[in-house]
């Protein structure tokens, strides 16, 4: 019997119906969904469990000597050594064996450059740049196109800005909650997440209402209990501490997206609240911006009431995308949203405000940057080259490489800066981490540019 000359045909040719139908199973129910889920979150709790001790907490890795003398403190090793002998009171590190490697906490990391930057060259950078004075800065990563390392490249950024030694504040406002198991967040409830700061904006924009009503002898509209119990919320019980030292979070959990049906309520009822000023008023108000150097925010994928909070607070804006057709499409459209959704927000409130004889409502941000993500140079460099032709400034030039480490790391639930290098060896760690590291520098010169336009700003408006 001849072959095919052919070759044997594609699989989706002489599928067998009554094979099909065995293999089809039951039919699902909405009961199903809940197993799913069930069987989801057990899976879940198994995978994050690798990355705990045995108390059920994360904890962060130790960094060695070369880390340490390489990528966090600009010294040579020998004068690290030398200087740490000097000073018997500075954090002396631990070795594994007898005459080896010290290792160090990153607590332990941050002690030693506080100690370098008052003690050391003034010519070297010990400490990061922060103007004082200037509050902290917020970062928010949005793209209503999931699967583009939205979160992964807000994460990797705030564990650079915590090596780097800035305070970090990390808020996640996806309901899926992928940033806030990263950083091992716990969250019972909505009252947990960023919603009680919306709804005491939202009371207390009520409570003034009330109070022209009653002027007017018109009746009050009731606070209900939901609006009672925010007016009590300060965003510092909403701070949970995180493994990394000086990275904080508040998180998400799925009962967050309820936000995104209550909001729309709330702004029926209050014509006149301000929503997209809710999550920045009350980071303001509660000091939020002074106990922190950055402020990550993690929006969902979509562009809801909460993904506007997001983007009306941030002072940076970053848009991560690959370099695809779909994608680049998509984030295009993405802009489009943006310009129609703040520009209908401004048109609204400017109208009102020229009637009053107030100044009008505009929007604006320091920086906005698409940054190229999950790149494969050999593949993609043409559409790439395309891309930053039409976007010009707009699109980073920086492009976040796929590398064999971000796999492997994320196999072990954890971020690239919280790999052991000694699980892969200090070459490949070194090639892996590169990515990162640039795609940090890239967003730290719009960081640093930002507050040094401020602080420029500040001193001519007092001169």
């Amino acid at each position: 019997m001849k072959s095919d000359p052919r070759g044997p045909l594609p699989p989706y040719f002489n599928i067998d119906p009554d094979a099909a139908l065995a293999a089809l199973g039951s039919p699902t129910a909405t009961a199903g969904f809940g197993q799913i889920a069930r069987a989801c979150s057990a899976g879940r709790e198994d995978l994050a469990s690798r990355g705990l001790e045995e108390n059920g907490a994360r904890s962060l890795r130790f960094f060695s000597t070369w880390e340490i003398t390489r990528y966090l403190i600009p010294v040579a090793v020998g004068h690290f050594r030398r200087v740490l002998k000097q000073n018997p009171d500075l954090p002396q590190g631990r070795s594994e064996t007898d005459g080896g490697a010290k290792w160090f906490t990153l607590d332990e990391v941050l002690r030693l450059r506080a100690h370098f930057g008052t003690e050391g060259s003034k010519a070297k950078e010990y400490l990061p740049y922060r103007p004082k004075g200037q509050p902290a800065k917020m970062v928010a990563v949005a793209n209503f196109k999931g699967g583009v390392g939205k979160t992964s490249t807000a994460a990797h950024l705030a564990m650079s800005a915590a090596l780097d030694g800035y305070r970090v504040l990390v808020i996640d406002l996806d309901s899926q909650g992928s940033m806030t198991s990263i950083f091992g967040g716990r969250v019972a409830d909505e009252w947990q997440t960023v919603f009680p700061l919306l709804a005491r904006h939202y009371a207390r924009h009520l409570r003034l209402e009330n109070q022209r009503r009653m002027d007017r002898g018109d009746a009050p509209q009731p606070l209900d209990d939901t609006l009672s119990e925010a007016l009590e919320a300060r965003a510092q019980t909403l701070v949970q501490k995180t493994h990394w030292p000086n990275i904080d979070l508040i998180g998400a959990q799925l009962n967050l997206y309820w936000a995104e049906f209550q909001i729309p309520v709330w702004r029926m009822q209050g014509r006149g609240w301000k929503l997209w000023d809710a999550l920045t008023d009350s980071l303001a108000e509660d000091g939020v911006l002074d106990a922190y150097d950055i402020v990550f925010i993690d929006t969902p994928p979509a562009l809801g009431y909460l993904t506007i909070n997001g983007l009306a607070a941030a002072d940076i804006l970053l848009v991560p995308l690959g370099a695809s057709f779909l994608e680049f499409d998509s984030t295009g459209r993405f802009f489009d949203m943006l310009h129609s959704t703040f520009g209908s927000i401004e048109e609204a409130e400017n109208m009102a405000a020229r009637a009053l004889g107030r100044e009008g409502l505009a929007f604006q941000w320091d920086a906005v940057r698409a940054v190229v993500t999950r790149y494969d140079g050999s593949q993609q460099a043409e559409l790439a080259a395309l891309m930053q032709a039409y976007l010009g400034q707009t699109l980073s030039p920086h492009r976040q490489d796929f590398t064999a480490l971000i796999g492997q790391a994320g196999e072990q639930v954890q971020g690239i800066y919280e790999a052991d290098y000694r699980d892969f060896n200090r070459e490949t760690y070194a090639r892996g981490r590169e990515t990162f590291d640039a795609t940090y520098a890239a967003f730290k010169q719009l960081l640093i540019g930002s507050w040094r336009r401020d602080e420029l700003g500040a001193q001519e408006a007092a001169e």
